[in-house]
């Protein structure tokens, strides 16, 4: 969803800013902790620098913010890293099932509406091994 419809959308930058005044540090206070330059933890929080390339350099970012591996906001972390990359997460593109029906996804992306069976039926096939 889009601003425009009531619910915000979250850059990388701003996920990353709510987790770390969520974990109570400031930008240089959580800099100092972990070892992390604060002018390039400042860039990537305005987006002004892209998350960092390399997955171990993005989980040693989720651990800081004390994000737990596997839950909701660990996935939504690495979703927003691809997402600001312009990429497809990778655990979507190991699933072969899943090219087929990127199409429909990016369709509905760009305001094209599916039925609410065409929909239901996306999903199904998206969630079935």
């Amino acid at each position: 969803m889009t601003r425009s419809q009531g619910v915000p959308a979250q850059t990388f930058g701003e996920f990353f800013r709510q987790k770390r005044i969520e974990a109570n540090f400031t930008l240089r206070s959580f800099c100092n902790r972990f070892g992390f330059d604060p002018a390039y933890i400042s860039r990537v929080e305005r987006g002004l620098l892209p998350p960092p390339e390399d997955k171990i350099k993005i989980q040693g970012l989720a651990k800081a913010l004390g994000l737990k591996e596997g839950s909701p906001d660990w996935v939504s972390f690495f979703d927003l890293a691809y997402i600001a990359k312009g990429k497809i997460p990778k655990d979507i593109l190991e699933k072969p099932k899943s090219f087929q029906y990127l199409p429909l996804l990016f369709r509905t992306a760009r305001g094209e509406r599916l039925s609410k069976k065409k929909l239901r039926e996306l999903v199904y096939l998206l969630n079935t091994p």
